[in-house]
């Protein structure tokens, strides 16, 4: 709202300076009004490059433009305090204090939906993470995928966007057979026979564990099947094991797909197939060595790849294709894709594959997580995918806690590597960030009962100028109108971490203010302001919170 009304000032400076001749503007084109906080709290609440930006179509310096419209700016029926020329040509605005006081009554109008925008109008977006093979529990690279593509989807619809979360399930193919394979040889081992067993089969103790659950269920029979048999009962129970392991891991962590797409469907249903023949019939597949290939060298990749192979086995990248083109058959019109940096090679082939499938690479987007260093004390945690002795994602849940762990995750921007300390997860204390923030709305919850117990209530914003005026409330204020530009800019950008950003540093602007000023003063008007203040803090809290999966304690 203040930027709208600061634009609007500006524009009709714009026009005076139109009219008097002083500058020649084409009205109906009127040059785009960019506003940005000043990083120096000194230069102002907002500042425009705008006379820059005009310089050259009115054939003078930036400076003499900014001359020209600082003194058709108004200043007194606005809510502009003051306005100043720095630098080449900055325009510095100053606002009036009570410009700002209607932002306390609109957090609190507004609720859980302050902040919210509506840019996405409506539009299907389908975000597809995790998506870990079921052939063993997820570790913590998953789980910041996770917390990724949750926040994400969460941050998509609070902007707007009709969003479906959705995890693809690759119960098909290699991966699948190997664990019934490293299934079976434990089995038969549980029976007494001696095996050797593969390096490339998966070693974890939970095979172990997967075989003995198998073992009390149909005990020796599986053996005196044949062979391949016994491999597909082990593959079928272990999966399906470890599927509703994963769900179970993601549940406690806050993570609840709309949808479970199995890989297996799409041969079963005979669209990977069908995929294969649009492609082959488009002429963007041909056959080279007996084999099947995409041109994806004609959309940018480096080489083209092969999709069935000479012996009639197609590949993974045949089933991503069928399950690509059936994602925008269902309607929507963005696809994100949540994947491990190690994917990143993998790209220019699926755009490819969007491409020569008809629709536009703009509506498919790669979200590349990087991976999660864990810590114990500063200490590295050795972890192993091959010997199978790594941390699980919900070992690293049960010993930290969803919130923790959660926000931890979504510290960093995920393009970037991330530290994950076990031990600061879990301090009670402000080293620990997401202590740091819950801890705010927490406080606040206990400074609002007391207020309640005694009878205090808070005022309206129009009551409480004159009441409010300490750097420390009105910084308070200043961040809280920023809130739903934080939001716009995390929804369109894709980028969890500014919130959490934006909650570390609100909760650190109410930490400076409650270090130095006491809410329920005796002075019962300036309490009330108080009150009105810290409650609109505790919303904004809350909700930022709620957008990252993470809870917001009434008591801590």
């Amino acid at each position: 709202m203040i930027l709208e009304v600061l634009r609007s000032t500006v524009s009709e400076a714009l026009k005076k300076a139109n009219a008097d001749g002083s500058l020649t503007i084409d009205i109906a084109g009127m040059p785009e009004i960019m506003l940005e906080e000043p990083k120096i709290e000194a230069h102002g609440d907002f500042s425009t490059n705008l006379a820059m930006t005009m310089a050259k179509s009115q054939k003078m310096p930036p400076r003499k433009v900014a001359e020209i419209l600082l003194p058709l700016i108004d200043t007194e029926k606005s809510i502009i305090e003051k306005v100043e020329i720095a630098g080449p040509g900055f325009i510095n605005f100053y606002l009036k204090k009570d410009a700002w006081l209607p932002v306390l009554d609109e957090v609190l109008k507004d609720g859980k939906d302050y902040g919210r925008v509506f840019f996405g109008k409506g539009q299907k977006v389908q975000v597809e993470f995790v998506s870990a093979n079921p052939t063993g529990p997820l570790h913590v690279g998953h789980g910041r995928g996770a917390a990724v593509g949750d926040a994400v989807a969460d941050l998509l619809s609070f902007c707007g966007y009709d969003v479906v979360k959705e995890y693809y399930i690759n119960d098909s193919g290699r991966q699948i057979s190997t664990l019934g394979g490293s299934v079976y040889l434990r089995f038969k081992e549980l029976h007494g026979e001696k095996i050797e067993f593969p390096e490339d089969y998966y070693q974890g103790d939970y095979i172990i564990d997967l075989a003995k659950e198998l073992d009390g269920i149909r005990g020796a029979e599986i053996l005196s099947l044949p062979e391949a048999d016994g491999r597909l009962i082990c593959a079928r129970y272990a999966a399906d094991q470890i599927m509703e392991g994963i769900k179970d891991d993601l549940n406690a962590f806050g993570v609840n797909h709309n949808k479970w797409y199995s890989e297996q469907s799409l041969y079963d249903s005979g669209k990977v197939e069908k995929a294969i023949e649009d492609l082959k019939a488009r002429g963007v597949i041909y056959e080279n060595d007996g084999a099947w290939w995409f041109r994806t060298t004609d959309y940018g990749d480096e080489k083209d790849r092969v999709v069935v192979r000479s012996n009639g086995d197609t590949t993974y990248f045949a089933s991503d294709i069928a399950y690509h083109m059936e994602k925008y058959e269902r309607g929507f019109d963005r696809v994100i894709d949540v994947w491990g940096a190690d994917h990143h090679g993998y790209i220019p082939r699926m755009n490819a594959c969007i491409q020569a499938s008809g629709n536009s690479k703009d509506k498919f987007n790669v979200i590349l997580v990087q991976l999660v260093a864990l810590l114990r004390a500063g200490e590295p945690v050795a972890m192993s995918t091959r010997t199978g002795e790594f941390v699980t994602l919900k070992e690293v849940v049960d010993e930290t806690g969803k919130d923790a762990a959660r926000f931890m995750f979504l510290m960093r921007h995920y393009d970037s590597h991330l530290d994950f300390d076990l031990e600061l997860a879990k301090k009670k204390t402000n080293e620990n960030p997401v202590y740091y923030v819950q801890y705010v709305h927490a406080r606040i919850a206990s400074i609002l009962k007391k207020a309640l117990d005694e009878g205090r209530a808070a005022c309206v914003s129009s009551d409480a100028s004159g009441l409010i005026e300490t750097e420390e409330e009105m910084r308070m204020i200043k961040a809280m109108a920023r809130y739903s530009q934080i939001v716009g800019l995390a929804g369109k950008n894709l980028e969890p971490h500014r919130i959490t950003f934006y909650l570390m540093d609100l909760a650190g602007l109410f930490h400076a203010f409650y270090n130095k000023h006491k809410v329920l003063t005796e002075d019962a008007s300036v309490a009330s302001a108080r009150l009105l203040l810290i409650s609109a803090v505790q919303t904004v809290i809350r909700n930022g919170l709620s957008l990252l999966g993470i809870s917001a304690p009434e008591h801590m």
